[in-house]
């Protein structure tokens, strides 16, 4: 199939410093790709596998929900590996065809790079089709543009994200994904470093039939209401509507903003929060590239290349990292200097190795726990205490987690001291079982009976981790850390 160009793919910049840096080297021009975007390789992963990563599927996990015309549900969740994903679940009645899901899916995880939210894996079990992609920590072009809480986005940002955005689409028609579906300010994210991204979500085709239809844009290109169908030209027009969102700051109708374009009233389509900080000739580049990109006739509007000629040299701080000029907080995870085995092995989440900890390591924590129970006195309820908590830890040692968490419970309630062993090891049995919460209130519980305890640490460490909340499981990383150093140190005094 032959390549479209655009009218004004033959036009240059007369200013050299209007191409990307030749200094750089530059993934839309294949240089090292592979090498810059570290992404996992594409698989296929098991339905079971991606229900524990949500927590099964739990409402608490949801990230976006679409609308109607096309409803599917995208959640963060965390696989074996520690790894945060995006998983997005399709409705029922979507991709009918497995296979031809599996298909499409495998060749949009094959367009890899750095300006993209990768797709790394699909499942497509029974009725369930899903996606896996790169999390992304730093929320929507959506929330910073319209919905910020502490600053607007500034001109230098706003300039990035056309950027990045131009590079990836440049990218995706390269490899020859010329369809981009719903490009909107939804679809573009900030990952961990305050980067924009693309979402590949768009990428998928998305309808039953394989053909590209539009499902939720906010302005439909004028092709689409002729033909009800989407076009390379499309994608640009979308971009166009981008363009319009960076300068204004609010959705404004392309119709009414190229009456003010036309208008030569460039100033009353700006966002007033960007005020002092850009330079006139550069909006007025930027605006009329986004008229450019919203001529009614498709095959006016420029192409790929021309975008990245014209948005490259508006980049004035390319030197200033991205969360920088956003203001973000840089999450830099420092682990502990001092961890005990136990804390090592739950800091990297490696759950066999804490349970192989917490049965070599028994109740010697517990000063007289072990014993407490011989010098009560003898009667059946002791024995019915003695015998329950010893079903309780065979089924711990046999990891039939279930049956412990039952005993460990009868026990619970038996005992008239509480035992800060039982509560960590049915917490870690309520882990196993995926039922984080709970195992968080028990290794709070565990706390409470030996309140400077660090495996109690470590398990809420866990159980948080598992519940996505990566910051307060640091904390209680470093929290038992501390009581580590400071049980050595009462040693050796």
């Amino acid at each position: 199939m032959g390549c479209w160009h655009s009218k004004t793919t033959h036009l240059s910049p007369e200013d050299p410093t209007l191409l990307p840096d030749p200094e750089k080297p530059d993934p839309v021009n294949g240089d090292e790709v592979d090498q810059e975007c570290q992404v996992p390789a594409f698989k296929e992963y098991g339905l079971n596998e991606l229900r524990k990563a949500t927590n099964g599927f739990s409402s608490a996990h949801i990230v976006s929900e679409s609308g109607e015309k096309a409803p599917n549900v995208v959640y963060k969740g965390k696989l074996e590996n520690n790894q945060l994903v995006a998983v997005k679940r399709f409705s029922r009645q979507s991709w009918p065809d497995a296979q031809q899901f599996v298909a499409e899916a495998t060749g949009v995880g094959k367009v890899r790079h750095n300006r993209l939210v990768n797709l790394i894996g699909c499942c497509a079990e029974g009725d369930e089709r899903l996606l896996v992609a790169e999390y992304m920590p730093n929320d929507t072009l959506s929330k910073h543009l319209f919905h910020w809480d502490k600053q607007p986005l500034p001109w230098e940002m706003r300039v990035r994200v056309a950027d990045h955005v131009a590079r990836a689409l440049d990218h995706c028609n390269m490899e020859n994904r010329k369809i981009y579906h719903d490009l909107n300010a939804y679809r573009i994210l900030f990952d961990e470093d305050g980067d924009p991204r693309l979402s590949s979500f768009g990428l998928m085709k998305n309808s039953r039939d394989g053909k590209s239809y539009s499902t939720n844009l906010a302005y439909t290109p004028p092709e689409f209401l002729r033909t009800g169908r989407v076009i390379p030209e499309s994608v640009i027009y979308s971009y166009g509507t981008v363009l319009l969102d960076l300068l204004s700051g609010k959705h404004i109708p392309p119709s009414h903003a190229l009456d003010l374009i036309r208008g030569k009233n460039v100033l009353v389509l700006m966002d007033s929060s960007l005020e002092g900080q850009y330079a006139n000739d550069d909006a007025t580049k930027l605006v009329e590239l986004a008229s450019k990109c919203l001529h009614s006739e498709a095959r006016e509007r420029p192409d790929t290349k021309f975008l990245l000629t014209a948005v490259a040299p508006l980049q004035k701080l390319k030197e200033v990292a991205s969360d920088v000029l956003m203001g973000l907080p840089k999450n830099t995870v420092v682990l502990p200097t001092m961890l005990s085995p136990l804390g090592k092995a739950c800091a990297r989440m490696d759950l066999t190795a804490a349970h192989d900890i917490l049965l070599k390591t028994g109740y010697k924590d517990e000063e007289g726990a072990e014993n407490e129970l011989s010098f009560q006195e003898w009667t059946q309820q002791v024995q019915d205490m003695l015998n329950t908590k010893k079903f309780g830890d065979i089924a711990f040692r046999d990891k039939d987690f279930k049956s412990a968490i039952e005993y460990y419970s009868k026990l619970v309630v038996m005992m008239s001291v509480p035992s800060a062993t039982v509560f960590a090891r049915r917490a870690f049995s309520y882990l196993m079982n995926e039922q984080a919460e709970l195992a968080l209130r028990d290794a709070m519980q565990a706390q409470v009976c030996i309140p400077e305890w660090p495996t109690a640490f470590y398990l809420q460490a866990l159980a948080l981790s598992k519940l996505g909340m990566e910051t307060d499981a640091q904390d209680m990383l470093n929290d038992g850390a501390a009581f580590e150093v400071k049980r050595t140190n009462s040693w050796r005094g």
